[in-house]
Order: C-alpha cells, then sequence, then structure tokens
C-alpha cells in the first residue's frame, strides 16, 4: 500500500504552468518558492518575452558561421 499525501499545499509555476505540491526541502521556505525546479528558474528570463527588457539575440546572431570546404 502506497503512502499518500492528499493534504500538502500546492503551487502553480509560473513558467511552465504546472502545478507543484510541497516539499520537505522546501520546509523553511515555501512562501517564498515559485518555480517548480531549477530548470523553470534558470530558464524564467528565456520566457519572459521581449516586454521584459531582458531579450536574448536570435540563436542564429550566437552562432559561427560554417566554414566551406
Amino acid at each position: 500500500m502506497a503512502h499518500r499525501k492528499p493534504h500538502l499545499p500546492t503551487k502553480t509555476c509560473p513558467v511552465c504552468g504546472r502545478p507543484f505540491a510541497w516539499r520537505k526541502k522546501w520546509a523553511r521556505d515555501w512562501d517564498a518558492v515559485v518555480y517548480c525546479s531549477e530548470r523553470c528558474r534558470r530558464s524564467r528570463r528565456a520566457r519572459s518575452g521581449p516586454e521584459a527588457g531582458g531579450a536574448s539575440p536570435p540563436a542564429a546572431s550566437r552562432t559561427r558561421p560554417r566554414s566551406s570546404g
């Protein structure tokens, strides 16, 4: 029989939109937890759009052109 935890508080991640539940790791600072994972926390700027002012240049301008031959 699996141990179920039906009464844990949940929040919704603003980056991916998925719900996530309380973890013991976040016990001390649950009120400050905003993102469901490190991946979402790191990508928060990339998904915020140009209105945030932190838009990065297109991928084509960041890469080096291929050498022919």
